[in-house]
């Protein structure tokens, strides 16, 4: 049994075909070789720090009916292969031997036998098989003769086959029309990145595949690589977006650039907090990463919005500066405050999801404080020097 939410499993099984974390693919044409491969790879799991919940997909344990003919009995009983197997297809399987009307509506009468006398294999071993009758027909030269019955003769299956109970194939399971087996697991207390990453490394250590067989990586682990690769797309238009919103606020893009400083400010906040809380960078913290892109601008917007007005108003540049950070030192306080605290409960949850609320507000809570502290101090230095080198300082 493995122990996780019902709807993330469900979720799990429909997009990547597994309902755990993380799976090990093994692609190939023998079943007997790839659960042979399967059940190492899952040793090897079950060595790995983190490792919880390690099952090899079940491909064989099947109960089959196994029936092999003798061909030289079919010879002296003049009988065929088809005969037989269809004498053992009706008796199993059934066989239509009619149709029933009720109405508009038409049923297939099948017969077969009993099912307790199906899973017997003493009973089927007495199957009666007709024997086909050869009036006139003149005996076969060679060793084997043609053994002469009467009209109407059966002889038993077992007279002609021998019946065993072997153990088949339980499942034959394909992707994109090749055989594969699952080696599943979940990860538990650690990262499924660099779980991956020492897993994928034992097994290339330890296992050495045929020509013609691979593996890949399959579970929550190909969501996850598929969503790194999204976010190094969607970050940096992330980014671009938030400086383009700016510049046209500001319709300057001098000032713009001096509120954007608060982006790398509070990113460093946002590693730092990971660091210390010893969390690794996943992708809700990427998402993390962005929602804090946004947040973090707002205390640069109002400050350099005051400090702006001031300007306008015909303070020097010092001066406007200076009373800009004292003047919106509270909302600015008050802003990083609220955001901050409103993420708390995410941070320190350790319910279900809390895998994903923590990096997420982790991030959040660190960037967003030493955005503030650094904005305070950074942004009206960078702000000063700017206007100083663009020549527009006016001494009053």
């Amino acid at each position: 049994y493995e122990f996780t939410q019902p709807i993330e499993m469900r979720m799990n099984e429909l997009i990547a075909g597994v309902r755990s974390d993380v799976a090990v693919k093994v692609f190939g044409d023998d079943l007997g070789l790839l659960r042979a491969i399967g059940d190492r790879i899952s040793r090897i799991l079950e060595r790995v720090p983190g490792a919880a919940d390690v099952k090899a997909e079940q491909i064989t344990g099947l109960p089959m009916l196994e029936i092999e003919i003798d061909r030289d009995a079919l010879a002296r009983y003049g009988l065929s292969q088809d005969e037989v197997q269809e004498v053992v297809r009706t008796a199993i399987g059934g066989a239509v031997s009619g149709q029933i009307f009720e109405g508009d509506r038409r049923f297939d009468i099948v017969i077969r036998l009993p099912e307790v006398l199906r899973v017997d294999l003493k009973a089927i071993e007495r199957l009666p098989i007709l024997l086909p009758q050869h009036p006139g027909e003149s005996e076969p030269e060679g060793p084997i003769r043609r053994v002469s019955m009467p009209e109407s003769a059966f002889v038993p299956l077992a007279a002609v086959a021998k019946l065993s109970i072997g153990t088949g194939p339980n499942q034959i399971s394909r992707e994109n029309g090749k055989r594969r087996v699952v080696v599943t697991a979940n990860v538990r207390g650690r990262d499924i990145g660099s779980f991956v990453e020492e897993a994928e490394r034992q097994i290339r250590a330890e296992v050495e595949l045929p020509p013609g067989y691979w593996s890949t990586w399959g579970g929550q682990f190909e969501q996850l690589e598929s969503a790194r690769r999204r976010l190094q797309i969607v970050v940096p238009l992330a980014l671009l977006l938030i400086f383009s919103i700016l510049a046209t606020v500001f319709g300057s893009a001098r000032d713009a650039a001096i509120v954007f400083s608060g982006v790398p400010l509070a990113w460093t906040g946002g590693i730092a907090s990971l660091l210390l809380r010893g969390i690794p960078l996943s992708i809700s913290a990427g998402v993390g990463f962005i929602a804090l892109s946004g947040v973090a601008v707002l205390n640069g917007v109002v400050m350099v919005s005051f400090i702006n007005e001031l300007r306008r108003e015909g303070r020097a540049v010092e001066a406007a500066v200076r009373e800009g950070a004292l003047t919106r030192l509270r909302p600015v306080l008050m802003t990083a405050l609220v955001a901050a605290l409103g993420f708390v409960p995410m941070a320190i949850s350790t319910g279900a999801g809390a895998e994903v609320q923590r990096p997420l507000a982790t991030v959040v809570i660190g960037g967003i404080l030493s955005s503030t502290a650094l904005t305070l101090v950074v942004l009206p230095v960078l702000y000063s020097i700017v206007e100083a080198r663009s020549g527009r300082s006016k001494r009053v």
